[in-house]
């Protein structure tokens, strides 16, 4: 694949191309099934938001997959890969770099930090301080990064993948709500059904040592160049004006609904649609359907959102409260 397409023709999405590139999500799916088992939900939702070029945080407690799943997506990916574990001694110069001297030279040189990649995995980020987990909101947003004063540009394309633990709350640093916003998606991994557990447990007794998956069978099938590509390409996808009303009505409720304290900013719509256009590409479609907009509307907004205390005390989440939003805001048609 090339990247010549003009960038103003967003309707210009030849055909050809259209089903080259679902056909590359296909391929996609099926590698990472060689270490994932079942979570097709999940699996496509990071898909799409690979795709759509925006950063994701995954949130299940422990023992799921979520780090398996980021191992995953990266071995189909021939570009960098690196990991940080966040804990609450780590530094921000530990993730973005630090200047040294070099008494050789007698001059310091930048020497650069596991940010400089292109798919990263922030292992459990709130279990890091405000300090640590801020130094990555420069990068995450301006795609770069800033020591002693100058700014140096990460490789494209770039995407934070992000862990949290849902239930633990001791030694842990919530995230702000300005970092949790850099987030395209917040994906939530839940418990497998009973024949994907069996499935599992099988897999991983059978003529194993050990007690988890790995991702050995999984082959690289992208270069960093064919990701930019597909990325450009998905920024091609037509939307309708009434879908994309249709996306702003959706956000501008979530402003006045009863049992949110706190909607959702201009970014919530903008992060709509970017997820409707990756979905309507998977979907081998090159124009988005208000049920797009309606798949993306839970991870892309549940972290957007703050509940009000009623809610909570009602048992409520937010996904319950922006399913029935969501179900109440009339769709277009025709």
């Amino acid at each position: 694949m090339n990247d010549s397409l003009p960038a103003d023709t967003p309707t210009a999405v030849p055909t050809d191309r259209l089903a080259q590139a679902t056909g590359i999500v296909q391929r996609l799916r099926e590698q990472i099934r060689r270490a994932i088992i079942g979570q097709e939900t999940v699996v496509d939702q990071v898909l799409a938001c690979f795709l759509a070029g925006g950063h994701v945080l995954l949130e299940g407690v422990p023992g799921l997959g979520k780090t398996l799943l980021v191992k995953a997506l990266a071995r189909t990916f021939s570009g960098d890969f690196a990991r940080i574990q966040f804990t609450p001694d780590l530094m921000p110069a530990d993730v973005m770099g630090h200047a040294v001297f070099d008494l050789k030279n007698q001059g310091f040189t930048v020497r650069k930090g596991p940010v400089f990649t292109h798919l990263l995995l922030a292992d459990e980020i709130n279990r890091a301080p405000a300090k640590t987990q801020s130094a990555l909101l420069e990068a995450m947003q301006e795609r770069q990064v800033t020591i002693e004063g100058e700014a140096h540009p990460l490789a494209q394309p770039f995407m934070v993948l992000a862990t949290q633990n849902p239930l633990e709350s001791e030694g842990t640093y919530p995230l702000p709500e300005a970092q949790l916003d850099r987030f395209l998606v917040k994906i939530r991994i839940g418990y497998p059904t009973l024949e994907e557990e069996t499935e599992m447990l099988l897999a991983v007794t059978r003529e194993r040592v050990g007690d988890g998956l790995d991702v050995g069978a999984v082959q690289a099938l992208l270069r960093p160049e064919t990701v930019l590509a597909l990325q450009q390409m998905v920024a091609r996808v037509r939307v309708d004006a009434a879908v994309a009303d249709y996306a702003v009505r959706i956000v501008r409720a979530t402003r006045e609904w009863p049992g949110i304290a706190v909607g959702a900013g201009p970014r919530g719509s903008i992060a709509l649609v970017r997820l409707a256009r990756a979905l309507a590409v998977m979907a081998g479609r090159d124009y988005a359907l208000p049920d797009d907009i309606k798949a993306a509307a839970l991870p892309v907004l549940r972290h957007r959102v703050a509940l009000a205390p009623e809610s909570e005390l009602d048992g409520l989440d937010s996904d319950a409260v922006l399913a029935g939003l969501v179900d109440a805001t009339a769709a277009p048609r025709g």
